[in-house]
């Protein structure tokens, strides 16, 4: 990995803005600040390759002990010798409030301990130029910490790190970030990268913390401003103890949904995600959550038919499957056999995502459980969803031992939410259907196509009527989601 950054001469006669939290968030010696770098993107190395080109990422800005595991996750998507014109780095400001978006167009770079990054000036003016709620405010950007600890990441990351866009916003307005996410439109193109720079839950307890930020990043994973905002209110209204906040950049969040809204070539794919408890340094009693995701501008095929690109091998399906056998085994004979060789989880198999487990005694449906959300490993979900699927299904009586020998085990492997407006775009026997309203939701693996005879209009019919309870025509005004899955079983 190269360490390309802007060596800018006469420092005596620019201004430079210089770190505030280096030696606090982040080592302030250059050589630890690498190796601790470094040692975050080794640990992502083997893991899933972007299926496009990354147009934005969201990354926490806590100290790296805390996060910098997570922000890793997401600045590995974005190949090393990617060409970017400039980078958009787009934070809150935790220090001043104010209305509007600060823009620093008089730094003439940024300076990490790794060196300095050239700051584009011209396009800083022309968006101050644009509107009048952008403008530079200098203490909106001395002290505030949560774009400068992205810059090392995109230091020891791009082997040519392009000049940067500094903005942080101070205000949650609803109307006012439409007029910041309108100017900035015209640069949300794949020449440039949007860095996203926020934290999520403050300071709850760590279980409340994994539910409150498993709906708003469930929410960022639609790509829907309206759900991300519904996600906020919601856990809101349930009075979570000591949460402060949601997500402490929804404010830029909101400008990126926005920008996003009808680019149905974006996908945002959530790729991990932690809170200050799992570190060692960090306590369970008050945390704080941190998400990482991509956007990415994804491939398609010749004549715009894509296909999901994730894939297991055989054996990593035998794993899953041995995985789902044993853990209904040891429930039922109260043995404790392990589930797994630590050997046979493969980095895919540590991937976050949703999954279904289905249960057939003598070809008859015996069980059918899963999760659309990806914010767990996937053989962790695979051992939940068998044991759900196996006693917790509400259709069926808990499955017995007799049963057992006579029962097959399915799985079915999602590919994250895709939210559609049209009908049009959804795919009969090849997309699974996920609807959503009023707090009521249903969903039909792909599969469901293959085991009856209902044109499309019947498969969403059936779909709001029988498992999301809102009536037949409810799906034409509820939200719609596409997905697709591997699906295997014992029998293949």
């Amino acid at each position: 990995m190269k360490q390309n950054i802007s060596n800018m001469k006469d420092n005596d006669t620019r201004n430079v803005r210089h770190p505030a939290v280096s030696g606090t968030f982040y080592p302030d010696n250059a050589e630890e600040l690498k190796e601790m770098v470094d040692g975050f993107y080794v640990s992502c190395s083997n893991e899933e390759k972007p299926h496009g080109k990354v147009q934005a990422v969201i990354v926490p800005h806590a100290g790296y002990v805390f996060s910098g595991y997570t922000a890793a996750k997401a600045f590995a998507r974005i190949s090393s010798d990617c060409k970017y014109k400039r980078v958009f780095l787009i934070g809150p400001s935790h220090h001043v409030a104010f209305n509007g978006a600060s823009v620093n167009d008089t730094a003439n770079s940024y300076s990490t301990p790794l060196g300095e990054i050239a700051v584009d000036r011209t396009v800083g003016e022309k968006i101050i130029a644009s509107d009048s709620f952008f403008r530079f405010y200098d203490k909106a950007h001395d002290k505030e910490h949560c774009l400068e600890v992205e810059l090392p990441f995109l230091q020891r990351r791009m082997e040519s790190m392009p000049p940067i866009v500094p903005i942080i916003i101070g205000t949650q307005d609803g109307r006012i970030l439409f007029r910041i996410a309108k100017a900035l439109q015209p640069y949300f193109t794949s020449d440039n990268l949007f860095v996203i720079s926020s934290d999520f839950s403050h300071y709850p307890s760590y279980e409340n913390a994994e539910k409150a930020d498993a709906r708003t990043g469930k929410a960022i994973v639609s790509g829907s401003l309206e759900e991300f905002v519904d996600s906020l209110e919601q856990n809101d209204s349930e009075h979570i103890e000591n949460l402060c906040t949601s997500a402490c950049g929804q404010c830029a969040i909101a400008v990126l949904l926005m920008m996003m809204e009808q680019r149905h070539d974006l996908v945002v794919h959530h790729l991990y995600y932690c809170n200050s408890g799992d570190s060692q340094f960090g306590g369970k009693n008050q945390v704080v959550g941190y998400h990482a995701f991509s956007v990415e501008k994804e491939a398609t095929d010749v004549g715009n038919n894509s296909h999901m690109k994730f894939s297991l091998t055989d054996k990593e399906k035998k794993t899953l499957i041995g995985i789902a056998r044993r853990k209904i085994e040891n429930e039922l004979t109260g043995k404790s056999s392990p589930l797994f060789a630590e050997g046979d989880i493969t980095p895919t198999l540590k991937m976050h995502c949703g999954a279904f487990v289905t249960l057939h005694e003598n070809g008859r449906l015996r069980g059918c459980i899963g999760n659309l959300e990806n914010h767990r490993e996937l053989f962790r979900v695979i051992e939940d969803m068998a044991h759900s699927a196996a006693f917790c299904d509400p259709r069926f009586y808990p499955l017995s031992l007799g049963e057992l020998s006579q029962t097959d085990i399915e799985i079915s492997v999602l590919s994250p939410l895709h939210r559609i407006d049209s009908i049009d775009q959804f795919r009969l026997g090849r997309d699974g259907i996920y609807m959503e309203k009023d707090g009521h939701s249903g969903t039909f693996l792909p599969q469901v196509a293959d085991e009856v005879n209902w044109t499309k209009e019947e498969f969403l019919g059936h779909c709001s009527q029988d498992k999301a309870g809102l009536g037949w025509d409810g799906w034409k005004t509820a939200r719609l989601y596409t997905y697709e899955a591997v699906v295997f079983g014992e029998k293949e």
